[in-house]
């Protein structure tokens, strides 16, 4: 029988990157830029004229590659999809070790 491990829901965490929560939100943000452009049907340059970014850097951000993208650029890039970025500060829960960053898509 095989062993299970359950892992900690940031599987950038489970694979023992340094900077594991920025990367996560990273790609939480990343994938809800291309759920929109995707929705809307946008055409690549389209997409790359809207997000104010080269043809190249928004076809690597579709393909899902976000370690050239700082948090601030792409929530600049949800702002100019018509997003509202709230940002809200709370105490963590008492079951977390420690504070963090969540991603929540209305």
């Amino acid at each position: 029988m095989s062993e299970v491990l359950v892992g900690s829901g940031n599987v950038f965490e489970d694979l023992g990157f340094d900077n594991a929560e920025e990367m996560m939100t990273r790609a939480n943000l990343t994938l809800r830029i291309h759920h929109i452009v995707k929705e809307r049907g946008l055409k690549p340059k389209e997409a790359a004229s809207l997000l104010d970014l080269p043809l190249p850097d928004a076809s690597a951000l579709m393909r899902g590659k976000f370690n050239d993208f700082s948090i601030d650029r792409l929530l600049r890039m949800l702002t100019r999809l018509d997003q509202v970025v709230t940002i809200q500060i709370k105490a963590k829960p008492k079951k977390r070790a420690h504070g963090g960053i969540e991603v929540l898509a209305a």
